[in-house]
């Protein structure tokens, strides 16, 4: 048995969902106990502190892991048990109680976004493993990796993530579709090249996404063939679509629909490397979160992250 008092780590993101966190942990707290959840907590200070704070815990010998916040927060932690070297991440339980913006990756497994209903079902503690991606880029001139669990994004995504992270305290939803709407008709589409197999696409790419869950961006359905489970990358993109032709195809997002435009291509795979292809960089995210930029390279990890679902 783990050396420690308590049988689960919370990691608290305090300013996730506009301070809504922080203002209601006290009741989760509560909850928590009720439900019989005995449980050590720490807070996030600023970014990336997630993942420090779940490889402690993880090394301190808890197997357990709650985190509270939005896709960024389980993010972190989802790399905070990856990123760890004491133990395999299969033997970690992981639970998120959802307060965020987005809250894309709950869609997947139809998690509550109210905690009070969540909380007695998490206790239950029923569970499934998913896939995890892995991806190195560049930052700074730096190659650096990031593990995700929900879907990645370069090109016009990644320009919006990265719009939105330099707004402090995150964005609401409002404000994100704002970004998305504003900045369309200045953004420049950035020509790259999406490598996959013995397939090599070369165009002014607008969106780039690869999947592991089906949700991202509030609901959009960017790579809708994704399946968690499946050991597969699930990968759509473009081959060039103007301005007119993304409005026409914004609907389609919401739907699942968006792979039967004809310019743009599904496909599920294993690895994925995108390069750019002018001076201009092509920018990538994951789970919402900017990283940098290309190139970059894309893998699947089978079935090591266990999940707590409904």
């Amino acid at each position: 048995m783990p050396n420690v008092s308590k049988e689960w780590y919370v990691v608290l993101n305090p300013v996730a969902g506009g301070g809504k966190a922080k203002r209601r942990w006290p009741e989760i707290s509560r909850l928590l106990s009720e439900n019989g959840i005995t449980f050590e907590m720490g807070e996030t200070k600023d970014k990336g502190h997630a993942i420090t704070l779940t490889k402690d815990a993880i090394t301190k010998g808890y197997r357990n892991i709650i985190a509270i916040g939005g896709d960024g927060t389980n993010n972190e932690a989802v790399n905070g048990i990856f990123k760890q070297n004491v133990i395999a991440p299969s033997q970690i339980t992981y639970a998120l109680i959802p307060i965020g913006t987005g809250n894309d990756w709950i869609r997947t497994y139809q998690i509550p976004k109210d905690y009070r209903k969540w909380i007695p079902i998490l206790a239950q503690r029923k569970t499934k493993v998913q896939d995890v991606g892995h991806v190195t880029y560049f930052n700074d001139g730096k190659q650096e990796d990031r593990y995700f669990a929900n879907v990645a994004g370069m090109a016009y995504d990644a320009f919006i993530a990265l719009k939105s992270s330099a707004k402090k305290g995150g964005v609401s939803k409002l404000v994100y579709l704002w970004l998305v709407v504003s900045h369309l008709f200045s953004y420049k589409n950035r020509k790259a090249a999406v490598i996959f197999e013995d397939k090599e696409t070369e165009a002014e790419f607008y969106s780039i996404n690869i999947g592991i869950c089906k949700y991202s961006g509030g609901g959009m359905q960017l790579v809708p063939h994704s399946v968690p489970d499946d050991g597969l990358l699930a990968l759509t993109y473009d081959t060039g679509l103007n301005k007119a032709e993304v409005i026409t195809i914004t609907p389609s997002l919401f739907t699942g629909n968006i792979a039967k435009h004809k310019k743009v291509l599904a496909h599920q795979v294993k690895n994925v490397r995108v390069e750019a292809r002018e001076e201009l960089p092509t920018y990538v995210e994951v789970d919402g979160e900017f990283l940098g930029e290309t190139p970059c390279e894309f893998s699947i990890i089978e079935k090591l992250l266990k999940v707590v679902v409904p």
